[in-house]
């Protein structure tokens, strides 16, 4: 086992997993408890899985629909319900999830552990070093950090529903629920369908493929811009905590800051 492989299938993970704990300024969380969801994030790859499997029979033998449904519905549906459900079950009634970020926090440990095992994984399972470094470059800077977005935006709506967006509405917590689950799925399901959609078709496949992945690189620097909004009204709502101040701002919508224009 290269340890070469290795360093470049964890350390994204590790860099990640350092920058968003320097993020929690107020409350640091425990170590114990990062690991435990860290844990948890790389155990939701056997659920997933076993729904990936399954999924995988209904592909529409349609080139393009079957890109869009192997990108949405195997890999975003699957793999954003299995992380969000073992976030609930190991993070939810801890008495340290206790402040707005920590669900950006956990979240984020969560979406790292998954994609630290699936890196492995990738990688790892190439038999040529040359390809396997290739694999481990490209997913550093783009399939890492993706998870670690979705982990992003998973997190902020989980804080919402656990301790409200203290606005003064009466949305139900199953309603920010579901926008945990529904906003990550919907970026992780468009992040894989940009990727996916040129193996499905034959001739101007490398056109096809080259257009969608600029398309790919633009979707992921304003993922980076959306994230980074979340994270600081978190940080915001956190810090009025810290100092018992009892005036939120509003919570964003799920698409606010997430613009169209190149």
């Amino acid at each position: 086992m290269n340890i070469y492989l290795i360093a470049i299938a964890v350390l994204p993970v590790l860099v990640l997993a350092f920058v968003v704990y320097r993020q929690d300024k107020y409350e640091k969380e425990p170590l114990g408890k990062l690991i435990k969801a860290f844990i948890f994030g790389a155990l939701a790859i056997i659920p997933a899985g076993l729904m990936e499997s399954i999924l995988i029979r209904f592909v529409p033998p349609i080139p393009i629909v079957s890109g869009a449904y192997t990108g949405f519905v195997v890999a975003g549906c699957s793999e954003e319900l299995c992380k969000l459900l073992l976030l609930r079950w190991a993070i939810w009634k801890s008495r340290e999830f206790n402040e707005y970020f920590d669900g950006i926090v956990y979240a984020t440990f969560v979406s790292l552990g998954f994609a630290c095992f699936e890196n492995l994984g990738y990688v790892l399972g190439q038999e040529v070093f040359a390809e396997a470094m290739a694999t481990g470059t490209m997913r550093a800077f783009l399939s890492v950090p993706g998870h670690f977005l979705f982990g992003v935006m998973m997190g902020y709506y989980f804080s919402l529903a656990k301790f409200g967006d203290q606005s003064g509405t009466k949305r139900h917590r199953r309603y920010y629920l579901w926008l945990a689950f529904l906003v990550p799925m919907l970026l992780h399901g468009t992040f894989d369908a940009l990727l996916m959609i040129p193996e499905t078709m034959g001739e101007g496949q490398g056109v096809v493929a080259g257009a969608l992945f600029v398309l790919l690189i633009w979707f992921d620097i304003r993922m980076w811009k959306w994230g980074i909004r979340r994270i600081r009204h978190l940080q915001e709502l956190s810090q009025k905590q810290a100092e018992s101040n009892t005036t939120f701002d509003m919570p964003l919508s799920p698409f606010e800051g997430f613009t169209w224009d190149v």
